[in-house]
């Protein structure tokens, strides 16, 4: 079954711009500017959106970041859904996961939140069901430091380094599970990397 809806989860603002938690907005606007996509704020909708017509598989594919903050995602995705009738099984949620090394990429289908709270706000919005696409941003250094402080903390250079040149190793991965579909996707991505 085809993606529909690419939702990346970060923060608005710029005081949150190159903060860990915003790999998911990094990552989409990545993909915006490699598809000379623009993106359009729909207030209604608590999104900014961008439409990509020629998107690989075929359809046309909206491409959305929620505007509510990261706690409440799951507000403008249950609004996107509603208002386009996407079902859930044909979203594909890109977000930063604590429990994957940084600089690697793992897709999945179900399972808890993991401590992310703007899955669980999906989670509650939604339902289960939707397409994972985990971008890593561990392990916590150093281990003592709050979640909340480390995922709202900006990447050191080193890292913003890592991110940039595996932007194209993530595209092309989108690009697998959009042309080719989630299984493809996990036992390509999942095995290369292997992520926990």
């Amino acid at each position: 079954m085809s993606i529909l809806l690419v939702a990346g989860l970060g923060n608005p603002g710029r005081e949150y711009a190159n903060t860990r938690h915003n790999l998911g907005f990094i990552i989409l606007d990545a993909l915006a500017r490699k598809h000379a996509l623009s993106w359009k704020m729909q207030a209604a909708l608590q999104a900014e959106i961008a439409r990509w017509d020629n998107a690989p598989g075929g359809n046309g594919i909206l491409l959305a970041k929620p505007q509510t903050y990261m706690n409440d995602s799951g507000a403008a995705l249950q609004s996107l859904v509603r208002y386009y009738k996407i079902p859930v099984a044909r979203i594909a949620v890109i977000y930063d996961d604590i429990n994957i090394d940084l600089g690697l990429v793992k897709v999945s289908l179900t399972g808890s939140a993991g401590g992310h709270n703007g899955i669980a706000s999906i989670l509650q919005h939604l339902g289960d069901g939707f397409v994972r696409y985990r971008i890593g941003i561990g392990p916590k250094q150093p281990p003592r430091m709050e979640l909340k402080d480390f995922v709202l903390g900006n990447l050191t250079t080193d890292q913003q380094t890592l991110v940039e040149n595996t932007l194209p190793h993530y595209l092309n991965g989108l690009d697998l599970l959009l042309e080719h579909g989630t299984d493809r996707a996990m036992n390509t991505l999942n095995r290369r990397d292997k992520a926990t």
